[in-house]
């Protein structure tokens, strides 16, 4: 029998801090706009942390079966969780647990289309397809940093913010740039680590297809077009200017852009991989914060 250990490792439980983040800002922009209501908020919240706990463990499943975390070198950050390599669960038991989960989050999606209209369908048809292909389709074409950004960036604003009820404004499109941002440099960076063992396995990411340089750069480059997104955002008043506050947590990039931009054929230093994460949670929360705040 798996334990609960097993159950949040497979579903990479530390990193379920980022739908919660993502739901707060898309919710808090809603709120800014005069729509809100706590019922739809956590419910959306339990659809996209299911959602993303179906992605972490099919993730694990497939990195398992061709064999890409059986030569990771493992940081907090990166590397896979070590789970199902250490037989603290098999791989039946954690594809079943990662399609449940994916049931839970298609249920409640498929309830809100119900309560809030079609214009939610994109939204939950993206996620419906990017779930189950993004292993093994879109992360071996040279599209999982671009999914993830819409899957588990831009995407989960804008339906935290349409599942309030109204019409989202302008806050909940500028919130979710930079969330698009962050999330694909949430994974580019912790792709690094692992170039090796993604390539053995045949996985088609931007490091295996840009060369670590030239990764290093895209890398570099969104990381800094989103405090930029949010400047803009404040200068067309998309976003009400305390959400300037939202710009502090880019000094956390120093150490990862300073090894990107300097050395990114070195080993990516945990102390980056740790900066990047709470870059881009507390980006997040400071939107959310922000939009609270000018409410």
């Amino acid at each position: 029998m798996a334990t609960v250990k097993a159950y949040l490792g497979v579903a990479r439980a530390p990193f379920l801090l980022l739908p919660v983040t993502l739901v707060a800002a898309g919710a808090a922009a809603a709120a800014y706009g005069g729509a809100f209501s706590w019922p739809r908020t956590l419910l959306a919240l339990v659809g996209l942390v299911a959602a993303h706990v179906g992605v972490n463990v099919l993730n694990e499943v497939s990195d398992m079966r061709t064999g890409i975390d059986l030569h990771t070198a493992r940081t907090p950050f990166s590397g896979g969780s070590g789970t199902l390599p250490g037989r603290a669960m098999s791989a039946r038991t954690a594809t079943a647990f990662g399609v449940a989960a994916c049931a839970v989050a298609l249920v409640i999606g498929i309830w809100f289309v119900t309560r809030v209209g079609w214009s939610l369908l994109p939204v939950l048809a993206l996620g419906a397809v990017a779930i189950p292909f993004y292993t093994d389709v879109f992360a071996r074409a040279g599209v999982g940093e671009l999914f993830a950004g819409l899957g588990l960036g831009a995407l989960p604003v804008w339906g935290a913010a349409l599942v309030q009820g109204g019409t989202p404004g302008p806050g909940a499109v500028a919130a979710a740039v930079p969330a698009f941002f962050m999330t694909f440099n949430l994974l580019l960076l912790n792709e690094f680590p692992d170039e090796q063992a993604d390539r053995t396995g045949g996985r088609r990411n931007l490091v295996v297809l840009f060369g670590r340089n030239g990764a290093a750069a895209v890398y570099a480059a969104a990381a800094l077009a989103t405090p930029a997104a949010i400047g803009v955002a404040v200068a067309v008043r998309a976003l009400p200017p305390v959400a300037l506050l939202a710009v502090v947590p880019s000094l956390l990039l120093v150490a990862p852009l300073r090894w990107a931009l300097r050395r990114p054929r070195q080993p990516v230093p945990v102390p980056a991989l740790a900066a990047n994460v709470a870059w881009n949670l507390a980006t997040n929360a400071m939107l959310a914060v922000s939009f609270m705040i000018s409410r």
